[in-house]
């Protein structure tokens, strides 16, 4: 068993749930951060992990919601070690000057703006912590090298996941922090699930794509979690293999 703690965002679905999964199976203790609190519980439970499973049903684009949860593990298990910021939305396919507003506002609240909420409040208590310094694993995706077609407010979100991962990784050096980004391809979720039914393509078509095991974006994610300080992963790009991605073709 470790003692290490970790925090996990978007943790009771898809691919937060299988980080966590694959955290707690391996004696972390993690706090599973959502706003579904019904889905969190029944990741918890599925875990098997009794205590070392904390459910935080949060809405995380809230900046004091966020400083209350980090409150609540801190209160729990006196440090963090790791911070998965998972949580993440799309929005529809359509034409850039068609997408509402409030749409765009809402993608950015939730991929971008609820990452930066809980970077700082990572970085916050890492630095101050003994002994000190953490690590931080930012969820991009293929989208942050390559865009789908009309994906504008997912893209640009991911490609500025991409910006905060590197400013973290340059200013929190010093404090012993890493921070690495995954960029996930076609995890089976039920984000997914339209891709077995056909997705648009760059050319104009529309095309099924294959998918792969979440478990394996779980597995990844605790190998990143699990390299000492000294080490990091900067980026790290999992997919599945037949999916397209170069040139989107």
């Amino acid at each position: 068993m470790n003692n290490k703690v970790a925090l996990v965002t978007g943790a009771g679905t898809g691919i937060g749930k299988a980080a966590a999964l694959a955290l707690l199976k391996d004696g972390y203790r993690v706090a599973l951060v959502g706003r579904r609190k019904e889905l969190l519980d029944k990741a918890a439970a599925d875990s098997g992990a009794g205590d070392r499973a904390l459910v935080l049903s949060s809405d995380i684009t809230k900046p004091e919601a966020v400083k209350e949860i980090f409150g609540k593990v801190m209160a729990k298990w006196g440090r963090l070690d790791v911070l998965f910021n998972n949580a993440g939305m799309g929005a529809p396919a359509v034409p850039m000057e068609e997408l509402p507003l409030e749409t765009w506002k809402a993608v950015v609240d939730i991929n971008l703006n609820a990452m930066f909420f809980c970077c700082r409040e990572a970085i916050s208590i890492m630095k101050a912590q003994n002994p000190k310094g953490g690590r931080i694993i930012n969820n991009g995706s293929i989208s942050a090298h390559a865009p789908r077609p009309m994906s504008v407010a997912y893209t640009a979100t991911k490609h500025a996941v991409t910006g905060l991962t590197k400013c973290i990784s340059l200013d929190c050096r010093k404090h012993d922090i890493a921070c690495g980004q995954i960029d996930i391809g076609n995890a089976a979720t039920e984000m997914t699930e339209r891709m077995t039914k056909g997705v648009p393509q760059s050319n104009g078509t529309m095309m099924v794509e294959p998918r792969m095991d979440v478990a394996h974006v779980g597995a990844a994610v605790l190998h990143m979690a699990n390299l000492p300080l000294e080490s990091n992963v900067q980026f790290m790009t999992i997919m599945a293999t037949k999916m397209p991605f170069v040139g989107r073709g």
